[in-house]
């Protein structure tokens, strides 16, 4: 079978032949994949620079880590592999299958379930995010932050501010559910006076984060307690685009009220992980097919692989290689 293979360590992914894969127990099922989106997740595994595969003995491997296909009896589903899954066909554990509804397209449907790891799995189970409350995005002007608004207002939040530094697609974000936007470009004390002005007027309930770094010591300045009783505020780290460590005053968290804590790969519970796949990613499905979620793409044929790997994709949409 033709498929995108990664030959050596930090390697670009070759369109080449690669055997076709086996089914070896009962709770495996073979796919005809059709698409499979491209994330910093994949780009990082292929380069073995990411934390899950520090253990790996590097091999030629196929990339990828999820994708939508077509199961042996036409059924479209979506599914979540380890052994690689931008190939002309794939094994999956029954386990990690979900179907996809009729009306949702292939590279939609391919592009949506990352975003929605990196958005419901923080706000549902790390801020445990109730109706009602105010929820602020730190970094919304990417993909996953743009289906982020569109979750928490989903997910009932009363008021969704953003955060982003293109001042043109921070404006635009009113149209996916943003109530309020806060530019990045400010200079560090109008953006604390910013938002210490609307966190007294409206408590930020919960802070979601996709960019630490800086902005997020101006946010935890801005949120500090003085002394008296402070309103409780949950801040969940997603990602890490600014820069991988911040400097933490101990004083903020012994005078603050706030939880601060990290939603990805391996702070998940089993459970919470079956969860994904059983109610949160066929409902998210199920609410795109109804043209109430969306996500914009930009799509590749898998022989141009090489070709997209290193180039400028948009940042503010999903690569989906079609197969």
């Amino acid at each position: 079978m033709k498929a995108a293979i990664v030959f050596e360590k930090g390697g670009i992914p070759q369109y080449a032949d690669f055997p076709d894969p086996e089914v070896s127990s009962e709770n495996e099922q073979l796919i005809s994949v059709k698409a499979a989106s491209i994330k910093h997740l994949d780009r990082a595994r292929a380069s073995g620079t990411h934390y899950s595969t520090e253990n790996e003995e590097h091999q030629p491997k196929l990339i990828g880590s999820d994708g939508v296909g077509l199961l042996e009896n036409g059924e479209k589903v979506y599914f979540f592999s380890k052994k690689g899954t931008v190939a002309e066909k794939a094994v999956a554990d029954k386990k990690f299958i979900v179907p996809i509804p009729d009306g949702l397209d292939f590279s939609t449907a391919a592009a949506l379930p990352n975003a929605v790891m990196g958005s419901a799995m923080g706000l549902k189970f790390k801020t445990k995010l109730k109706p009602g409350e105010t929820v602020l995005i730190n970094g919304a002007t990417g993909i996953t932050g743009k289906v982020a608004i569109q979750v928490a207002k989903l997910s009932g939040a009363k008021k969704v501010i953003v955060t982003g530094r293109n001042q043109e697609v921070l404006d635009s974000l009113y149209d996916l559910g943003a109530d309020e936007a806060v530019s990045l470009q400010l200079n560090d004390e109008d953006f604390k006076q910013k938002i210490k002005e609307i966190h007294a007027e409206n408590p930020i309930d919960v802070v979601l984060d996709y960019i630490w770094g800086h902005s997020v010591e101006l946010l935890l300045s801005a949120l500090k307690g003085d002394g008296n009783f402070s309103h409780k505020t949950r801040l969940v780290s997603v990602g890490g685009m600014s820069g991988d460590t911040i400097q933490l005053s101990s004083q903020i968290l012994r005078g603050t009220d706030i939880q601060i804590s990290g939603s990805g790969l391996g702070s998940w519970s089993p459970e919470e992980f079956k969860l994904l796949l059983t109610e949160i990613i066929p409902e998210m499905f199920q609410v795109a097919a109804d043209g109430n979620l969306k996500i914009d793409t930009e799509i590749v044929h898998l022989k141009d692989i090489e070709t997209v790997w290193e180039d400028e994709i948009n940042s503010r949409k999903r690569l989906v290689i079609l197969i």
